[in-house]
């Protein structure tokens, strides 16, 4: 506890001759501010303001009738005893005795107390020596306020010497208001100002509480006694207790006005408030705004049991206000949750709007309840009430308008949570502003927390039975999957059941509207950027597959399925008529998950015989009107047709290729390859001039000289993608052993002739030689190293097999761990359980994994997209996959530790775990703190924030909830 002697504290505000100090120090240790946030029973521990003990004098502070004057005894400890904290003074100070007390040196004693004493009796004392009588008030007074919940506090410097402090109840909203005048300097000798400015006092004066102020009265002059501690004889306080305003003999009522509809006030003017006085107002809201807040409690208290106190029934209230709120948000769809709870600023333009903007600050990060969420959260702790968004709500309406109308504009189950809002901010709008923040804050956040309760009743088991870490993560899932103004994805077949449909609104026609997943907010949110192959399918089993969203990641499967061309999934999707089939590892990417959705989802496995609309039917088609029979194809053909393609061979140039679909690409990047080499199984592609893996940044600094080179080609087989294939191909093995999959083998057209090679050879074709041309061993005489001299790290998986630039085989990169999840059986353990080893050594940062060995020359930590010199290998940003750390390579990290170290033993699977959750720890301290609410594509070196980043990636959410759901 720290105990604060006023007097010691302003020493220097006292010498100045103004009692701003006074003031401030109730502020800072006399409770929380009027109008406080509620704070939940459960909350971030925060740093706070030490418990004090508040004194108008302690026992080694200077005498304040030696340094002010006797008259400002008072007005002193009517300041003092409206903290909201413990207070206290030390004897003498109220019988006004005109030096310090040693305790020490002094032998005298004190007077002894004697209701019936006479004044000029020096070794007696009673409630008419000194301020004792106006002090017997105040710590009344003061014990009141404590016993009935005054515990918010309101400071105003009404000028130099007056100030006024409230203490207000906020279950109640009653308030009591003292103004002290007090006196620094002797009002004898000083002159002080005559006229007072009025004061305005928002609500009704019920009464006067107490009226006092010290006199001088006629006695003999001070003369310090020998055997007693006496007092100056010549001060008395005249007090008046519990009177009505208009009785009152220091100040007057001026007239009643009212501020806008709902700030009801009185003026007060102060007509004999001398130096030296104190007067105290009991204070209620008015009529009306008692009345509204009590409303107001009723429907929040459905939210929190703790409105109950206060809460008052409206005989009339709307219709809408008789529903629960839980009742009417159960109607919505995880689609609408995603409307009701987020939306970064680009979708909300989509729609013809964008999120809510506070002038002198910036624009929310979500239109929905979460943009809101994130800041309240920021504020309500350290009851950040003079924020730009609480003076943005005090203000005006624009605000609590936005939410409830946007939300009505939506239609549907929307806009019946819309118009509930709207019905209840109009109580909001009709109380006084300074509470509006407060009451604000219990709607949305109560909303909020009822949203996310139907989240998580429409998601799976896991989820629902989860940890806090599961449960935030799993709203990654609604933030990310959303329907937009204009559908991402191509029409689905009409033969398909369970198909969202909507109204256009332009057209009058049905159409379909199923949920897209977008790569990352707020780059890829919208328009042609929001889907992609590759991050949609990295992404599908923790966001949607582990959620429970089963139909939803059927549709966007079946979806990218009818896109397919040259046997390949597209890149960027471009809603299939604006499709790149610029990557090799997309396609291996969604046949993964729908192996995984076969696992998981019951009866799974019904999905191979979905129809599949063909927007392509061939591969030199022009697009085709979806939403008829003529081009469906069970989804088993599609597969196939995947397999038979890259067994047989698949070179293609871009269409349009040039500057018109890529502006930075050289002639030659525009050819795509993706082939098998029989030997091996392995698949492979690409060339020096493409990237058709996750690492694809392409040069474009002139001035470096790096346009047009991709960084990190990764032509050859790249490590994952083969990692991908072997499981692809070992999975339809087994499904056409189990019936499930009609097909038992492809087929190689070459030379005239036909040659057949069944998944099962194919499957071991892979495996014998995988680690014989992967691993980079310990050995340099292993027969099987043809490179020798370009290893650096040993006892690691190579990148890639066959690249161009032998080196980049080589180099440590954290694509080798991917394999070792989708495929593990490629791996021997020992082996395995090094290399993981060297990735935690070398590759693991804080949040993410570091794109490449720091020990590499060309290793560069820091992302700096606009960032353009002369150096070749970051200018521009072409460092984005040769440093910085992803998070989502993390979960695959995480994933093959754990499964790697139950191979290992009980010890190094405990060691395991303990890294496991070392990890997430900081992952979810992340989580809780961004304003997002989701994790970032990548960080700079050692975790720092990197601003080009996506603030949120759906593929860095799932793979950490696929590490969560393994663990």
């Amino acid at each position: 506890m720290t105990r604060l002697g006023i007097t010691s504290l302003i020493r220097e505000a006292m010498s100045a001759g103004n009692s701003h100090e006074e003031g401030r120090l109730v502020y800072r240790f006399g409770g929380e501010p009027v109008g406080s946030f509620v704070q939940p029973n459960l909350r971030p521990l925060v740093p706070s303001i030490a418990h004090a003990m508040f004194l108008d004098i302690t026992h080694d502070n200077e005498c304040p009738i030696q340094v002010r004057s006797a008259y400002d005894a008072l007005p002193s400890s009517a300041i003092v005893s409206m903290a909201c904290c413990a207070s206290g003074s030390t004897r003498g100070y109220d019988e006004l005795v005109p030096h310090q007390i040693s305790v020490v040196k002094e032998e005298r004693l004190y007077p002894k107390w004697n209701p019936d004493a006479l004044q000029s009796s020096v070794g007696e004392v009673n409630l008419q020596t000194g301020i004792m009588a106006g002090k017997l008030a105040l710590n009344k007074l003061h014990q009141e306020l404590a016993e009935k919940g005054f515990t918010q506090v309101y400071v105003d410097q009404l000028d130099e010497d007056t100030v006024a402090v409230t203490r207000h109840c906020p279950s109640t909203h009653q308030s009591v208001v003292t103004v002290s005048r007090t006196a620094f300097k002797n009002p004898e000798t000083h002159q002080y100002k005559e006229h007072l400015a009025p004061m305005y006092i928002p609500g009704k004066i019920e009464e006067v509480i107490l009226e006092a102020r010290t006199i001088e009265r006629n006695a003999e002059s001070y003369t310090k006694d020998e055997t007693c501690i006496n007092g100056l004889p010549n001060y008395t306080v005249v007090i008046r207790e519990h009177v009505q305003l208009k009785d009152s003999e220091i100040v007057k009522q001026g007239d009643a006005t009212t501020k806008g509809r709902s700030e009801f006030v009185e003026e007060i003017l102060f007509e004999k408030l001398t130096p030296g006085s104190v007067i105290t107002f009991r204070v209620s809201l008015d009529p009306n705004s008692q009345k509204m807040v009590g409303y107001l409690r009723t429907q929040l208290s459905q939210f929190n049991r703790l409105y109950k106190s206060g809460s008052l029934t409206d005989s009339n209230v709307p219709g809408i206000l008789k529903v629960a709120l839980e009742f009417l948000i159960s109607k919505l769809t995880l689609a609408e949750l995603n409307v009701l709870l987020f939306r970064c600023d680009a979708e909300e333009q989509e729609d013809g709007g964008g999120c809510y903007n506070i002038p002198s600050w910036m624009p929310l990060k979500y239109g929905g309840l979460q943009g809101f969420v994130s800041v309240l959260s920021e504020l309500r702790p350290k009851n950040d009430l003079g924020h730009p968004f609480c003076d943005n709500l005090r203000q005006g309406d624009w605000m609590i308008n936005y939410v409830s109308t946007r939300l009505m504009n939506k239609g549907g189950a929307l806009r019946e949570v819309g118009k509930w809002f709207s019905a209840v901010f109009t109580y909001l709008k009709h109380i006084p502003r300074y509470l509006v923040p407060s009451y604000f804050d219990g709607i949305i956040v109560g909303a909020y927390a009822t949203a996310v309760d139907e989240i998580f009743n429409q998601m799976s088991s896991f989820v629902q039975n989860g940890s806090t870490l599961v449960k935030q993560l799993a709203l990654g899932s609604v933030q990310m999957c959303g329907v937009g103004h204009v559908p991402a994805l191509p029409p689905l077949s009409p033969e398909l059941e369970d198909v969202p449909v909507r109204l256009n609104n332009v057209t009058k026609q049905e159409e379909q509207c199923c949920v897209s997943l977008a790569a990352g907010l707020p780059h890829f949110s919208t328009g042609i950027f929001r889907c992609w192959g590759r991050d949609t399918f990295i992404a599908l089993r923790g966001l949607m597959l582990l959620t429970g969203r089963y139909l939803e990641a059927r549709n966007i499967i079946l979806a990218f399925a009818g896109t397919m061309r040259h046997g390949l999934i597209p890149n960027l999707l471009g809603q299939g008529v604006a499709a790149r089939y610029n990557c090799r590892d997309a396609v291996w990417w969604w046949l993964q998950c729908i192996q995984d959705y076969c696992s998981i989802v019951p009866n799974g496995t019904d999905i191979i015989t979905c129809p599949v609309s063909r927007m392509y039917p061939t591969d030199d088609s022009e697009a085709q009107p979806l939403g008829t029979v003529d081009h469906d194809q069970p989804l088993y053909v599609v597969i196939q047709e995947a397999m038979q393609r890259h067994i047989q061979g698949i070179v293609f140039r871009e269409r349009n290729a040039g500057p018109q679909i890529d502006r930075n690409m050289r002639d030659e990047g525009f050819n795509v390859e993706a082939k098998v080499n029989p030997e091996t199984g392995f698949v492979y592609g690409g060339n020096r001039f493409n990237c058709g893996t996750w690492m694809d940044k392409m040069g474009e600094s002139d001035k470096a000289h790096n346009r047009g080179v991709p960084a990190t080609p990764r032509d050859g087989s790249a490590v994952e993608i083969v990692g991908l294939s072997k499981s692809a191909v070992r999975w339809l093995m087994m499904m056409n052993e189990s019936g499930n999959y009609p097909y038992s083998s492809v087929t190689i057209h070459r030379d005239g002739a036909e040659q057949s090679i069944s998944y099962k050879e194919w499957n071991q074709l892979i495996q014998e030689n995988f680690e014989r041309l992967f691993y980079v061993s310990d050995d340099p005489a292993d027969p099987n190293e043809q490179h020798p001299d370009l290893v650096h790290k040993k006892g690691i998986y190579k990148d890639s097999y066959g690249s161009s630039s032998a080196w980049c085989d080589y180099q440590l990169r954290p694509n080798f761990t991917i394999a070792m999840v989708v495929a593990p059986e490629l791996f021997t353990v020992q082996r395995a359980w090094k290399a993981l080893e060297m990735v935690e050594k070398k590759l693991l940062g804080p949040l993410g994994v570091k794109t490449l060995d720091p020990d590499d020359l060309v290793y560069c930590g820091v992302y700096d997209n606009a960032l353009d010199i002369d150096n070749y290998n970051c200018a521009k940003g072409f460092n984005y996959h040769q440093g910085p750390e992803w998070l989502w390579p993390v979960g695959y990290f995480l994933r093959a530790k754990l499964y790697f170290a139950k191979k290992m033993g009980q010890e190094k699977y405990n060691e395991s775990v303990y890294l496991v959750k070392n990890v997430l720890s900081r992952l979810y301290t992340h989580l809780e703190r961004s304003p997002w609410k989701g994790l970032p594509e990548l960080t700079n070196e050692n975790g720092q924030y990197c601003p080009f980043s996506c603030e949120t990636q759906a593929w860095s959410i799932a793979t950490v909830l696929e590490a969560l759901y393994d663990l």
